[in-house]
């Protein structure tokens, strides 16, 4: 047990090195390259007047840190999402939350006044909600239990009908098509740190209740039974669960947008890499998802200069194939 321990210690350990080895390759490489003695002045003796630093405080470091807190926290919603369906094809972009996120900032942007980023948290947050809320319902058995098919097929259904919807609205309003375009296809590149500020107390929160329920969520893996064996209630762990995924996945949409497959793939690297237990388990997640997902805007800078492909289209091109893998995997 102690050796299983500091195994997972050291695993830990590397993926900070990982994080941060990518990190800082994410703030010193693209089409002006960074060095490292500039990237030390700028932090310690900012010069206004250096091409370098101003790139590095406006641009840079604030792209990878969205990066950061947005690929950890899409995966360790994905994780829970897993954990609460007991479904290992769940994520918040299979299962609906994203495109109702993606949804009500649309209408935010199209049908009412509200044209700053600031304001797509509070829709994006509302869309994550009525989402989650229709797949329940959808995938609700008389019983009262979720089957991991139903809530799959649940998903897919409200993906289908918010993207389609988002469409509909997009077309009709060509003017806001061009002004989200780029969102919706997934970016971390032109955020400013303010645009962070008001997010940061509901990722804390999130975060705060992932500490409280890390036990609860190792019980609900048993079943619903062992669980209230256990003294405890299944619905309300779940409903908890539940508002941490939205809270994470309706906030990284609202900052980033439309960025899919990072919470399908990091938690299965999690579980191979350190188990099941969530105490690992979801910090490894948000190491892995932080630095999958600035690998990924590294390649989206570097694949097609001087243009930027968006980083969204690098997941789901990362993602698909492992999607079908798991699928075939699950029907064999």
């Amino acid at each position: 047990m102690l050796s299983g321990h500091i195994a997972k210690s050291v695993g830990l350990s590397m993926g900070i090195l990982v994080m941060l080895a990518a990190f800082m390759t994410s703030v010193m490489l693209g089409p002006t390259d960074i060095t490292p003695a500039s990237l030390l002045a700028s932090m310690t003796r900012y010069d206004p007047t250096q091409v370098a630093h101003i790139i590095l405080r406006t641009e840079r470091l604030p792209r990878a840190l969205v990066a950061v807190l947005v690929g950890a926290s899409l995966a360790i919603a994905g994780a829970l999402m897993q954990t609460m369906t007991r479904n290992p094809l769940a994520s918040p972009g299979i299962l609906g939350i994203n495109a109702g996120a993606m949804f009500f900032v649309v209408v935010a942007v199209s049908l009412l006044p509200l044209h700053t980023p600031a304001s797509y948290v509070w829709a994006a947050l509302l869309g994550a909600l009525v989402a989650a809320a229709l797949v329940i319902i959808l995938s609700r058995g008389r019983q009262g239990e979720f089957p991991p098919l139903r809530v799959l097929l649940a998903g897919v259904a409200v993906t289908a009908m918010f993207v389609s919807f988002s469409q509909g609205l997009l077309v009709i309003d060509q003017q806001s098509f061009e002004s989200v375009l780029y969102w919706l296809a997934g970016s971390v590149s032109g955020r400013e740190l303010s645009l962070v500020t008001p997010l940061l107390p509901l990722f804390g929160v999130a975060l705060l209740l992932c500490a409280l329920l890390v036990r609860h969520a190792n019980a609900l893996m048993l079943g619903d039974d062992m669980v209230a064996g256990l003294g405890m209630r299944a619905a309300t762990i779940k409903l908890l669960l539940g508002l941490v995924v939205i809270l994470l996945a309706g906030s990284s949409v609202a900052l980033a947008g439309m960025i899919g497959f990072v919470g399908l793939i990091v938690p299965h690297m999690a579980r191979s890499l350190f188990g099941v237990d969530h105490r690992w388990l979801l910090p490894a997640c948000a190491l892995l998802g932080a630095s999958l997902l600035l690998l990924a805007d590294i390649a989206s800078r570097l694949l097609m200069p001087p243009q930027e492909v968006p980083v969204g289209i690098m997941t789901a091109l990362i993602g698909t194939p492992f999607f079908i893998y798991l699928a075939r995997r699950q029907q064999a």
